[in-house]
């Protein structure tokens, strides 16, 4: 009695468990529908011959990936991997792995591996007014990445990482990347002019890194970009930055949609003037807010003007004291006369002991992106003041 009481205990419990594990598979096809839904508004849509779902994991088999505007082209499997629905039927997928890529055309072979997503957000309903209506992914990676072509290898980047957090109070995202181990080989290069420059600047081969960081506030839509560098050994560190503000989700939404029609319109040039003129339209939703350009030196500089000078038949000191007499001349046509002084000072120091070039705008206040398009047009001479436009050197 015993031994069947228990037996029937197991079996029920076998029953309500397969009951239960049925009532809340995992719906692939609605997951697929809904990342096409939200996807589709920003880059373009994902089509697949099937989809295998193994416990909170969904296989597209065979994915044909279909940017905006172009053919689609083949990705292989998408594993998409700890896969969760919410109440609002939304989803969240934890990561979604890609298979790796080895692909020749034309004498180019290009292959990448460890492909993948992390975090990533998949809305109920996409929309442009909040982060939950958004398809966004916390990460993207990048494994090894190589391009050969006629045999050898020209490029090849170690991994790459791009991260975008959401704050907890979803005011907005912080932003942060790098693309590691980059390497190019520019010692096969077939034009005469171009090989000469490259082996006499010694950028037979070059290797550095790119690295990312700044931030989105959603509300007044202010975009920081406080720090795209190029970091490159035996070269230098080219350093740029750029803030500005009225870039929210809604104009996120009206920029996407002008593409939209510029790419349906079989009139291209009357396209192209459309979209003009709806970028114009948009550009006045803009504030400047700053921005900075910064180069420090590795070396590159004395060779530069070294490689310059043997054209004329001058030394490399010889050619910078020329930049230096001919940088006041070419600047005093631009009438901004403190500007000139400032630009001519610094430009004469670094010439003088290369180390590092900044030029920074930093405006009083923000700055309608409508007004520095009028001073450009109507008074170019009044636009560096406006921006508080400042160079220096050295420092």
């Amino acid at each position: 009695m015993t031994f069947y009481r228990t037996t029937r205990l197991m079996l029920s419990s076998a029953a309500i468990l397969s009951f239960a594990g049925s009532a809340f598979a995992l719906d692939g096809q609605d997951l697929l529908t809904k990342i096409n839904a939200a996807s589709s508004q920003q880059s373009g849509t994902i089509s697949t011959d099937s989809i295998d779902i193994d416990g909170t994991t969904v296989t597209l088999k065979n994915a044909i990936y279909t940017p905006k505007g172009v053919q689609g082209f083949s990705v292989g499997d998408i594993t998409l991997s700890g896969v969760e629905e919410q109440e609002d039927g939304s989803y969240y997928i934890e990561g979604a792995t890609f298979e790796d890529v080895d692909s020749t055309a034309g004498g180019v072979t290009v292959t990448a591996k460890d492909l993948s997503l992390g975090g990533i957000t998949v809305p109920a309903k996409p929309g442009d007014d909040s982060p939950d209506t958004m398809l966004w992914a916390e990460n993207l990676h990048t494994g090894a990445l190589k391009v050969v072509k006629d045999g050898a290898e020209v490029f090849s980047m170690l991994e790459s990482d791009v991260n975008s957090t959401l704050r907890e109070d979803e005011s907005g995202f912080d932003i942060d990347g790098a693309l590691k181990g980059m390497k190019f080989d520019l010692s096969k290069a077939g034009d005469p002019q171009s090989k000469e420059a490259i082996e006499k600047l010694a950028l037979q081969h070059v290797q550095g890194d790119i690295n990312l960081k700044g931030s989105w506030d959603l509300g007044p839509g202010t975009l920081d970009l406080s720090d795209l560098s190029f970091d490159f050994t035996n070269v230098g560190k080219l350093q740029f930055g750029l803030k500005i503000s009225g870039y929210t989700l809604a104009f996120g939404k009206s920029l996407g949609q002008a593409l939209d029609q510029a790419d349906a319109n079989p009139n291209k040039e009357e396209a192209q003037q459309a979209l003009g003129l709806a970028v114009l339209g948009l550009a006045q939703q803009l504030t400047f807010e700053g921005a900075q350009i910064r180069f420090e030196d590795a070396s590159i500089t004395k060779r530069a003007l070294d490689y310059a000078g043997s054209k004329q038949n001058v030394s490399g000191q010889q050619m910078a004291d020329s930049l230096k007499a001919m940088t006041p001349i070419m600047l005093a046509q631009l009438n901004i006369p403190e500007l000139q002084n400032a630009i001519s000072a610094a430009v004469s120091t670094f010439l003088d002991d290369p180390k590092n070039l900044t030029v920074k705008a930093t405006p009083d206040k923000p700055v309608a992106f409508p007004m520095i398009l009028g001073a450009a047009m109507g008074a170019p001479n009044t636009v560096p003041q406006m921006l508080g436009v400042k160079v220096s050197a050295n420092d």
